[in-house]
């Protein structure tokens, strides 16, 4: 039997006021989700002006990462090589990038998803959340 290390609530205030800070910095409005390593979400916040359908992007993304344990990156660019097929895979929907699995000692212990601007700025905001934590 392994032991697995888990978020704790203290955690999760942490990585999103990180990744809330980082979107700030930059005049960045957007949706911020964590997600357990199932994909429940855990905290959940838009920011003044972020456009409405990143309230539904972030958890998908967040969702995305955590289930398959690496960046939503991974499957925007498989989809994007002409692998349309895995469009069809079941309980996938987050396939852009900005979804940053919450690794620790080999296991995931969730996810941070963010949308509101380009994708490769909601990654760098969802990844100052996890190194606030130290990870």
């Amino acid at each position: 039997m392994k032991t697995q290390s888990s978020l704790e609530l203290s955690d999760i205030k942490t990585i999103a006021a990180a990744a809330e800070a980082e979107a700030l910095k930059n005049n960045w409005a957007v949706s911020i989700a964590i997600v357990d390593a199932g994909g429940h979400l855990l905290h959940f916040a838009r920011m003044d002006a972020a456009p409405p359908i990143s309230s539904h992007i972030a958890p998908a993304k967040a969702h995305t990462a955590a289930l398959g344990r690496r960046e939503s990156k991974v499957y925007e660019d498989v989809i994007n090589g002409g692998r349309y097929s895995f469009l069809t895979a079941p309980t996938v929907q987050g396939l852009l990038e900005g979804g940053v699995p919450i690794m620790k000692d080999g296991f995931c212990l969730g996810a941070v998803g963010v949308s509101g601007v380009k994708s490769n700025e909601d990654a760098q905001i969802a990844k100052a959340g996890i190194a606030a934590i130290g990870l």
